[in-house]
């Protein structure tokens, strides 16, 4: 028996530890393909889900293994074991008292209690359907015989049937956890509701409608800041008989990083309070990818644009209302792709010289721009110098064929957009707002694979633009959406900014019905 026992603890330690080697190994390679995902991504972005799959099965096979183990009461070989989070403390706690004996099981005697131990366990009760009923009593005056009865009230959506929750539900669903309406269908069926993938698209095309004027508040806020991060990504929508590729982009503001400051705003204009500006991302669609469309939806923008080197923004900058900010994070991605694929020596130096750079940003990151602009003075226009230098002094030597050559040549044409964060502290070393803007439409676009049209297009930028900016303001869309479409009928159009993601935050009980 103890030899038998001893082979069978051997046995688990062994699975065990094979189980664990590869689920780091799989680990190690998930993270460095999601560093290089927003490169040429097509084949990686599927080699990174078959390897999270993999994992995710190695993981619950590891569980099984362990949990077999202590099951046949064989103790494993020690190991550590990851700190575990802690349960929610905001979720409600159901207390669940174990049966225990109403006498002493030895002599019989009385029991008092001591005191209790606490095991928790995190449940998750399924979703609950119901029918409101909306009741409206109708009255007659004994006197003059008059009927008397409430009015109807309001819908979040015209001739709809569905309630305010449900229909957040549905829209966040497909534009925040990017599943599509026949997916949600298939799901409500399983929990004994039928509705038509026709009804959910309906009510959907319904809530951008309703919720038209926030979107426009949010562009305009967007619009209005100093400064804005811009970005797009392709989008394949259906044309006739064939898929072509269509462009949503966004347009981020975001001043947290400089501190950036705006009046109380339009509820309250003669205060002299300031807190800092909210971010917005707000999101256009275009058929193409002409400048054109950018013209469209910056016009009446003016400051510091941060945005890749895209010919297309190349009118707005001549005209001289929008000055260009180029993002370091792009020139020094052309640098890590030689560094790591061919280890091309200038490149692995370029790229140690402007992580430098990035250091001392995240020193100052949340300053005020004037402190910011100091301690660039101080610490960064040095080894900003320093590197145009070697810059010049490396590309002499090149072919301008060379790879390496065109990397340098891709910072040093556009020097004065790269040094510009030198002289205006609101300026940021990188596009990176942008980009974790777009990130979640890539994600999703495996999903629900292309739009139906451009009006589709059109639609799916008004709801990403209510999404992501609720999340850059720390607000649960899935709530400020499901509030807002119940207020949103019976709310003066003057107001509207009180249901703004960022006015909503503090709390959808201190604002005005």
């Amino acid at each position: 028996m103890i030899l038998a026992e001893r082979a069978a603890r051997l046995a688990a330690e062994s699975d065990r530890r094979v189980l664990d080697i590869e689920i780091e190994r799989l680990k190690l390679e998930i993270a460095r393909l999601r560093r290089e995902r927003f490169g040429q991504s097509a084949e990686r972005s599927a080699r990174i889900e078959q390897l999270e799959l993999s994992l995710e099965d190695l993981e619950e096979t590891a569980a099984a293994v362990e949990a077999a183990a202590e099951t046949a009461e064989v103790q494993a070989h020690p190991r550590a074991k990851p700190a575990r989070r802690p349960l929610p403390e905001h979720l409600p706690r159901v207390r669940v008292v174990e049966p225990s004996p109403s006498a002493c099981p030895c002599c019989g005697g009385k029991l008092h209690k001591l005191g209790e131990d606490i095991t928790e366990t995190l449940e998750r009760v399924p979703a609950k359907w119901q029918v409101i009923q909306h009741v409206r009593e109708k009255f007659s005056c004994r006197t003059c015989e008059a009927i008397t009865q409430p009015p109807a009230p309001f819908r979040p959506i015209s001739r709809g049937r569905a309630g305010a929750n449900l229909l957040a539900e549905v829209v966040f669903g497909k534009f925040g956890l990017h599943l599509p309406l026949h997916r949600q269908s298939g799901r409500f069926a399983t929990e004994g509701v039928e509705i038509d993938v026709s009804t959910l698209a309906d009510w959907v095309g319904a809530v951008s409608v309703a919720l038209r004027p926030l979107v426009d508040a949010i562009a305009d806020h967007a619009r209005a800041g100093p400064r804005v991060h811009v970005d797009d990504t392709p989008v394949p929508v259906l044309a006739k008989g064939k898929t072509k590729t269509g462009r949503l982009w966004t347009v981020v503001r975001d001043d947290r990083p400089f501190s950036g400051a705006d009046p109380l705003g339009a509820q309250a204009p003669d205060s002299t309070e300031r807190r800092p500006s909210p971010p917005a991302a707000a999101y256009f669609y275009s058929p193409d990818r002409s400048g054109e469309h950018a013209e469209a939806f910056l016009a009446g923008f003016s400051g510091i644009m941060q945005a890749d080197a895209f010919s297309g923004f190349g009118r707005l900058y001549q005209k001289g209302v929008i000055v260009e900010a180029a993002c370091w994070a792009h020139g020094r991605r052309k640098f890590f792709e030689l560094a790591e694929l061919k280890k091309a020596p200038i490149a692995i130096e370029a790229v140690s010289r402007i992580d430098a750079l990035f250091a001392i940003e995240r020193d100052i990151n949340g300053l005020a721009p004037e402190e910011r602009l100091a301690a660039r003075a101080e610490r960064t226009r040095p080894l900003v110098d320093d590197l145009s230098t070697w810059l010049h002094h490396k590309r002499v030597g090149l072919s301008a064929k060379s790879d390496t050559a065109k990397a340098i040549d891709y910072l040093l044409k556009r020097w004065p957009a790269f040094t510009l964060f030198l002289t205006d502290g609101r300026v940021d070393l990188s596009n990176n707002a942008a980009e974790r803007a777009i990130r979640g439409i890539a994600v999703g676009r495996r999903n629900w694979t292309f739009a139906g049209s451009d009006a589709g297009g059109r639609r799916a930028a008004a709801l990403y633009t209510l999404i992501e900016t609720a999340k850059l303001n720390g607000v649960d869309p899935r709530a400020w959406l499901a509030d807002v479409l119940a207020r949103l009928p019976g709310h003066p159009a003057k107001r509207i900014g009180e249901l703004l993601p960022w006015n909503w935050a503090a709390g959808p009980d201190t604002l005005a019905a």
